[in-house]
Order: C-alpha cells, then structure tokens, then sequence
C-alpha cells in the first residue's frame, strides 16, 4: 500500500486536524520569506508550489485531492523558505500543526518508520525529476509524467504543467497533439 494513503488514513482516524481552510482561485497559502510548518491535506481543489526567479516562476510541484502538501523546506526547518504555494482553483485543505504530527511521528515505531520511508521517497523523486530535466527530452518527460501522474493533465492546467516539465505551453500542446 501507498505510504502517504497509509498516513493519511491514520490521520484521519485520530482527528489531528485543527482546522479547514479555504482558498479562492490564485489565492496563495504560502509566499516568499515567510515561514510555514503546517501539513496539508488537499479535500478539494489543486495546488501548486513554486519558485520564482528574476524572469518566469518555476512550479516544482503539485497538490491535488487527497494529497498532502507543505513547504517541505521551511516544515523541516522552521526557517524561512523561498516557495510559494497558491491554489490554482477553489481549494478546501485540512491543517496540522507539526508538532501535531511530530507528537503522531514518535507515537510507534511504525509511525517513525512511515515518515523515514515517505522523506525517502520523496528525495528518490526529486532525484529522479532533477535527471529528467537535465537528461531527457521535452517528449520524455512528458511521458513519463504522464504515465506516473496521470491525473495532473484533468487537475492542473496546461501552462503550469509545462513550467514543471521545463518547456514552453507551446511546446506542451505540440508534443500533446503528437
């Protein structure tokens, strides 16, 4: 089974959420310089994180239903990260605190073990997107995203796909007509 379902699941079943937040279309929940060690449960909506340079912003990743999400950096941290979260349609998340779930972390062995396997596996994929990026062509990493997330191409629209797959919308629409 799927660690981060596993999590989820047992989240749920101790109520750790202390809130439900609400965000409109391009509303952010997290910008540059500000500090955010909150974990988020996605119930409706999409978001996505991101980097914004002198030029163009950079999305790293995305937040959908039934996902989690956190500014990784500043959770992990507690310092202030240069991500920005927004939501990219009316999106409803449910809040914890970390040392909520830090308390749940240390509460099993097994807990422990299910948050050491899902920072693993996370560090697995962004070494696994950092190669694509630098090795692959446009049209293989469309697939490959395509294939992992298939999902992402009904959530999130195309002009924010293409800048997580490092190419133009253009580009995008022409390897998705191919």
């Amino acid at each position: 089974m799927n660690p981060i379902s596993t999590l989820i699941e047992k989240l749920n079943s101790q109520n750790l959420w202390y809130k439900t937040l609400e965000l409109k279309r391009n509303e952010y929940l997290k910008v540059k310089g500000s500090i955010d060690t909150n974990l988020y449960l996605v119930e409706k909506g999409a978001l996505r994180i991101f980097v914004l340079d002198d030029f163009e912003e950079h999305t790293i990743r995305f937040g959908y239903q039934n996902n989690l999400i956190a500014a990784l950096d500043s959770f992990l941290s507690e310092k202030p990260s240069d991500l920005y979260i927004q939501a990219l349609k009316h999106t409803s998340l449910k809040v914890m605190d970390k040392s909520t779930y830090m308390n749940f972390v240390s509460e099993s062995t097994e807990n422990t073990k299910m948050w050491q396997l899902i920072l693993e596996n996370f560090a697995l994929q962004q070494m696994e997107r950092e190669r694509d990026i630098l090795t692959t062509s446009p049209i293989e990493r469309y697939h490959r995203v395509l294939k992992r997330s298939p999902q992402l191409f009904q959530e999130i629209p195309n002009k924010y796909i293409a800048s997580y797959l490092r190419m133009t919308p253009e580009t995008l629409s022409r390897i998705k007509k191919s």
